[in-house]
């Protein structure tokens, strides 16, 4: 059984910096790739970064030069740390996984998902 489990989040003041982490099990985590989505009230999720295998990745174009991603193989745990957070990045946070090496920024591609973590930015 897949699981993933999210920690981390919390509330901050507009400005701030805040890392999340996810830990997963339940499948060949170094040859997965790992994600990042976010939903904020009302409105759909939103991609926020994926994680290939090797560590590469890339990032949704409203988080871009603010937010980076990166991966421990060691501890099957992925990092998202968040900087120059603004209020509009309030939203659950969701750690996702699939089955490829390579990550996608489309929600159906990620059969794996954690229960979230909710971020909170504040003026």
């Amino acid at each position: 059984q897949v699981q993933l489990a999210e920690s981390g989040g919390g509330s901050v003041q507009a400005g701030d910096s805040l890392t999340v982490s996810c830990v997963v099990s339940g499948l060949s985590f170094s040859s997965s790739a790992i994600g990042w989505f976010r939903q904020a009230p009302g409105k759909e999720r939103e991609f926020v970064v994926a994680v290939n295998w090797s560590g590469t990745t890339y990032t949704g174009d409203s988080v871009k030069g603010r937010f980076t991603a990166s991966r421990d193989n060691s501890k099957n745990t992925v990092s998202l740390q968040m900087n120059s957070l603004k209020p509009e990045d309030t939203a659950v946070y969701y750690c996702v996984a699939r089955d490829h090496p390579y990550g996608s920024k489309s929600v159906a591609d990620y059969p794996y998902w954690g229960q979230g973590t909710q971020v909170t930015v504040s003026l």
